[in-house]
């Protein structure tokens, strides 16, 4: 956690909110999200988008996700909104800096990942690997 952190009321009874976000959402916030959908299911409410959306997301990713038995070749990049920010219980930053909003109240975490683009397929795969380690953590803490 870092110094944005704040914490997060999971009282109202629904499960909680979570936006992973990235830049492009063409690549660490898909596979964050398609993880934490996996892996959490209706336990948890997940949500990814980027500050500036690619137009696709990264053959690479699909590839690697496709390995975990993930089909992510469906979802397309999309913007984060302001309904996502203002909803989201916690918001997973992913290498945008000063690119993605920041909303009062809200807990971050900034995950500090490697970006996928242009990388060969078995960087990606470590990527990925640590993604999904990074995301049953982020539950157990969340919905365990």
């Amino acid at each position: 956690m870092d110094e944005r952190t704040t914490p997060t009321d999971f009282e109202t009874g629904e499960p909680p909110s979570i936006v992973f976000l990235c830049v492009h959402n063409a690549g660490r916030s898909q596979m964050a999200a398609a993880f934490a959908r996996q892996l959490g299911g209706d336990r948890v409410l997940v949500h990814s988008a980027g500050s500036d959306p690619a137009e696709t997301l990264n053959p690479a990713v699909v590839e690697a996700m496709n390995e975990k038995g993930l089909d992510l070749s469906h979802q397309a990049p999309q913007k984060l909104t302001l309904e996502m920010g203002l909803r989201a219980d916690v918001i997973v930053t992913m290498g945008c800096g000063d690119a993605c909003p920041v909303y009062a109240g809200k807990r971050y975490l900034e995950w500090d990942l490697e970006d996928p683009s242009n990388k060969p397929l078995r960087v990606v795969r470590l990527i990925r690997d640590e993604i999904e380690e990074r995301v049953r953590n982020l539950l157990e803490e969340l919905v365990d």
